[in-house]
């Protein structure tokens, strides 16, 4: 899914720039849930575009991927004098993936752009809490649900999606409850949880 910068106009003529970036919302102490027993990608052959594309990120300046190859504590990636050179030059070497990565944000935008105008239009209290994150810190985020995204953009599988989705978000409800470090990522899961129940017993 794409990002999309934009601003939103306040009654008092001030403009408040956003940027709508879809989430995957795991625990960072959580490992990936594709990982298999022996700690290898369980889906390897079949990985989502963003898992290829990795450690780059088709949604910012080319010239600046250079920031993500700085190794992070637990990457098993070869940064020594042998390992293949990725990036040069400002550019990418091996770009299939973050090409065809980028081309399908692009395509997403106008997606995106509907969920934004359909959120701002029937949810104005996301501005305060967009405005009071931003008040705290300069900038700030406000994390929404998937099932608002299928409502808003009237997804002719929202009911199979909410399906899907539904035994994931119950099982992470039980991984983080009783939590107290991860009290937000429970009240979210089990709030979603009920949302995708919903969703999942819609009539088409």
């Amino acid at each position: 899914m794409a990002t999309l910068g934009t601003t939103i106009k306040l009654a008092d003529r001030k403009e408040l720039a956003v940027l709508i970036v879809p989430t995957a919302y795991l625990p960072s102490s959580f490992p990936c849930p594709a990982l298999g027993e022996d700690n290898l990608c369980g889906i390897h052959n079949n990985k989502p575009s963003r898992c290829k594309t990795m450690p780059f990120y088709p949604y910012r300046a080319e010239r600046y991927q250079a920031d993500l190859l700085t190794p992070r504590p637990g990457w098993a990636c070869d940064t020594s004098t042998s390992a293949s050179v990725v990036f040069e030059n400002n550019k990418i070497v091996f770009r299939d993936d973050f090409d065809h990565e980028r081309q399908e944000l692009l395509e997403q935008v106008p997606i995106l752009r509907r969920y934004a105008e359909y959120m701002l239009k029937y949810s104005p209290s996301l501005i305060n809490s967009l405005m009071h994150a931003a008040s705290k810190t300069k900038a700030g985020h406000v994390v929404t649900s998937l099932s608002s995204f299928l409502t808003a953009t009237k997804s002719a599988d929202a009911k199979k999606i909410a399906q899907q989705q539904l035994p994931i978000l119950k099982t992470y409800v039980e991984k983080t409850a009783g939590l107290t470090q991860l009290a937000d990522f429970y009240r979210n899961y089990l709030n979603w949880s009920k949302e995708m129940a919903y969703l999942s017993q819609r009539q088409e």
